[in-house]
C-alpha cells in the first residue's frame, strides 16, 4: 500500500467508497464520476502502478481480475453485455497511478470518440 495513492487509501478505508466487492486480493467500487449507468472500478489490493508495471509474478492476480469482471457485471444487472477499459499511463488516459479496470454498461453507454 502506497501512502499517497488514492486507491490504496480507499482499500484501507481511509477514504469512503461505494464498495460492491472485496476479497483478499481485489476491491471493486462504484466510480465517483460515472461515465455510464453502471461504472465500476476493479482494483488489486497490491499496489501496481499500471498495466505497464505487470510482471510474470502478477499472472494469477490479473487472471483473477479478468475472471471476476463478468461476475461483477452480472451482479450490477448488466445481462446483455458490458465494456471493460484499462487506461495505461498519462497518454492512455490513466488518472490514478494504481492499476484499475473499468466496467461500464447500461442504457447510456457512451460511444468511442
Amino acid at each position: 500500500i502506497m501512502d499517497d495513492c488514492l486507491f490504496c487509501k480507499i482499500i484501507a478505508n481511509e477514504i469512503p467508497s461505494s464498495k460492491v466487492y472485496e476479497d483478499d486480493e481485489l476491491f471493486a467500487f462504484k466510480d465517483l464520476y460515472p461515465k455510464a449507468d453502471v461504472h465500476i472500478l476493479v482494483i488489486p489490493k497490491l499496489h501496481i502502478e499500471s498495466l505497464d508495471g505487470l510482471t510474470s509474478d502478477h499472472q494469477n492476480l490479473i487472471a483473477k481480475m479478468m475472471l471476476k469482471l463478468p461476475e461483477l457485471a452480472r451482479d450490477q444487472g448488466l445481462k446483455d453485455g458490458f465494456r471493460t477499459i484499462i487506461n495505461t499511463g498519462p497518454g492512455g488516459g490513466q488518472e490514478v497511478g494504481h492499476l484499475h479496470m473499468h466496467i461500464l454498461g447500461g442504457k447510456n453507454l457512451p460511444g468511442f470518440k
